[in-house]
Parts: C-alpha cells; sequence; structure tokens
C-alpha cells in the first residue's frame, strides 16, 4: 500500500552508505520513523530539522520501518535557511518534539501546530530571541497541559513573575518582553523542566547551548 502523506523533520540516523531513517512528525502516523534511500544526487539539505517534506510512504505488512520514497520540500523556509539563528532555532525544536513525543505516539493536530510554528519562525523578520521560549509554552498546550502561571509556579523560583508576562501576554507582545540571555536561557530550562515533569521523562536538549551562544 502506498500512502501520500506529509512529514516534519526531526532527526535523521545514518544506516549504511545508502540509506538514513527519518524521524519524523506526520498527521497520519505521529512520530515515527521512515527508511529512505539515499544516493550521490540525493540533496541532504531536504532532510534540515523542521523541514516540511511531502512524500510517498510504502507501507510493508512484514516490517515496522516502512519506506519514504518520492521526497521534495513542501515548503521553501528560505526565511529560516538564511540565518545562522533562525536554523539554530530550527535544531532547538527539533530536538524538543525528538525527546519528548514519543515513537508511535499520535497527538491530535500535532502536526499541523509544528508546521504552523516553522512557518512562524520563517516569516519573522527581527525580534525572535524570545521564540524558543513561546514555542515550549505552546508545545506544552498542544501536548494537552496548561502552563497556567498557577501550574508553572512550582518550577519558577524566582522568575515567577517573567514566566507570568509569557502566560499572559500575546505572541507579538511575548516576542518584545526584554529579557537578559542569563534570562532566556533561565526560562528556557524552566519550560524544559516543566514538559520533562508533565512527559514523565527527562528532556535533555543539547542544542539549548547554542542558542544561549547565540543570544546570551
Amino acid at each position: 500500500m502506498v500512502t501520500a502523506t506529509e512529514m516534519i523533520v526531526l532527526n535523521l540516523t545514518k544506516i549504511g552508505e545508502s540509506s538514513v531513517v527519518l524521524h519524523t512528525i506526520s498527521r497520519e502516523w505521529g512520530r515515527r520513523g521512515f527508511l529512505v534511500n539515499v544516493g550521490k544526487k540525493t540533496s541532504m539539505s531536504l532532510f534540515l530539522p523542521m523541514n516540511v517534506l511531502e512524500a510517498e510512504i510504502i507501507e510493508n505488512p512484514k516490517s515496522s520501518l516502512w519506506r519514504a520514497t518520492k521526497i521534495s520540500a513542501k515548503h521553501p523556509l528560505h526565511g529560516v535557511r538564511a540565518s545562522v539563528a533562525k536554523n539554530s532555532m530550527t535544531m532547538f525544536m527539533s530536538e524538543v518534539l525528538y525527546r519528548a513525543v514519543r515513537e508511535d505516539a499520535h497527538e491530535e493536530g500535532l502536526f499541523e501546530w509544528c508546521e504552523k510554528s516553522i512557518l512562524t519562525l520563517d516569516a519573522l523578520q527581527s525580534d525572535f530571541a524570545n521564540y524558543h521560549l513561546r514555542f515550549l509554552l505552546e508545545f506544552a498546550v498542544a501536548l494537552g497541559f496548561s502552563p497556567t502561571v498557577d501550574a508553572l509556579r512550582p518550577f519558577a523560583g524566582e522568575h515567577l513573575s517573567t514566566l507570568s508576562q509569557f502566560v499572559e501576554s500575546s505572541f507579538a507582545e511575548s516576542m518584545l518582553i526584554p529579557l537578559t540571555g542569563e534570562l532566556r536561557n533561565e526560562i528556557a530550562e524552566i519550560l524544559l523542566r516543566y514538559l520533562s515533569y508533565h512527559c514523565e521523562s527527562s528532556i535533555d536538549v543539547r542544542s539549548l547551548k547554542v542558542l544561549r551562544e547565540l543570544f546570551g
């Protein structure tokens, strides 16, 4: 059986010289890996973090690892790929999703939310240093949690007032909340602890270090 689908890239695992497993989120299957043949003519830029792809999935009743073929980019993401800072944001976003969403988990509406998130980042012209913080809050909502001020209080420490600003602000307002680099990093770590608690697994995001250097 062959199914046309759209999927968002989270991670990539090389399998020998001519294959990779593409870890993705899709509308039909949620978080799932697909086997992809690659060669000298394959554009590996297709598989950059948070790329939105169109593909055909060949289901195999004898294996849980299905094959993805005829892969192409749905959106060019010129705004993201032309910016070191935005590319680093996509690394962070994809790593959070990869570590927080379990294999074969299927959260209703998650694909649509992820697609909206990457397109929003792509379109922002300036003032996006706080974007990953807003992303974490909205991700919690997409997973069905309720990151209210009271819910965040046990994790907030001395930063409850800043977190309250994010919770109570519109998207545009939250992009303009003035933060030092140190405070931005601490808020990100608080939100990751909140997500880890509710996902019942540690979300250790190595790419946060890159954002610290860029926006610190």
